[in-house]
């Protein structure tokens, strides 16, 4: 094992909207205020461990709602409107660290729903970013989170089709040429690609990151949606690809015949995990 190559994705790593909010709580918390989260900061439970022992709260949206006076960071996914009219009511500062691609689709969504037409969103039900989407319609939108769900839409409807900002290129072009063969003469249909490409231009990399090396390391919270659909590439080109969340799931047995170990991760993944990551494996190399 002394010919061991292990290499860190250089494109992996936060992306920019998670990196400004983590520094928008970090510099809140470095001047002692009592800072409270909207959910999860970003989906890594290590990085919130970090932040939770700088003195971040994560609350709830059922604590939120019996809050007052308080300072309250939203993440990067963005809120509907219900939960800055929440705030105002209960005299909650807010501190919106919504990325700016994010803010600039539910901006869209909204004129767009206002003029009329069908608001159909491609995203995952229940994520963060699809919820502060959706109530950008008074909870009108449809949301479909694959191919097969875009069958059950109504054709003979305007259809206005958006996307959350860290969903799969290739899916949501199947699902407009879909669309577009479906609709019924007389009714408009219009797409809008607002996945973020920061995000987009990370599967080529990671596609070829993957190829070059005998064992893959992707590093992820579970919970990450971006992670899921980037670890899916990685194993589609190597095979020989763990999900891990940290240094403590890894097997020494997937190190035996590696030479060369290739470490990335999602937007959601710190690069000082991955760098933890690489650590215990030099060390954990040596007993082999």
């Amino acid at each position: 094992m002394n010919n061991l190559q292990i290499e860190i994705d250089s494109g992996s790593g936060f992306c920019f909207g998670v990196t400004t909010a983590i520094k928008k709580a970090e510099e809140e918390l470095a001047k002692g205020t009592k800072l409270y989260c909207l959910g999860d900061i970003v989906h890594n439970s290590m990085e919130c461990e970090r932040l939770q022992q700088m003195g971040l709260i994560t609350i709830t949206h059922d604590d939120l709602a019996q809050l007052h006076d308080a300072k309250v960071l939203l993440r990067a996914h963005g809120e509907p409107p219900e939960t800055y009219e929440l705030a105002r009511r209960n005299n909650i500062e807010i501190i919106d660290a919504t990325c700016p691609v994010v803010l600039q689709l539910q901006r869209r969504i909204k004129q767009q729903y206002e003029a009329g037409g069908s608001i159909v969103i491609f995203g995952k039900k229940g994520h963060a970013e699809v919820l502060g989407l959706v109530g950008q319609t008074h909870g009108e939108a449809i949301v479909i989170e694959k191919f097969d769900d875009v069958k059950q839409l109504d054709f003979t409807r305007d259809i206005f089709l958006y996307s959350q900002t860290t969903m799969s290129l290739d899916e949501f072009h199947r699902i407009i040429a879909y669309i577009q063969e479906h609709m019924t003469a007389g009714a408009r249909f219009q797409s809008f690609d607002t996945i973020c490409r920061q995000v987009a231009n990370r599967m080529p990399n990671i596609s070829q990151f993957a190829a070059r090396h005998d064992l893959i390391l992707f590093v992820c919270g579970r919970k990450s949606s971006n992670g899921r659909v980037l670890y899916n590439e990685c194993l589609r080109m190597n095979p020989n690809t763990h999900l891990i969340e940290g240094p403590y799931e890894i097997d020494l047995q997937w190190l035996k015949d590696a030479q060369t170990i290739g470490i990335c991760g999602a937007t959601s993944t710190p690069k000082w995990l991955m760098e933890q990551c690489r650590d215990a494996i030099l060390k954990q190399s040596v007993q082999l």
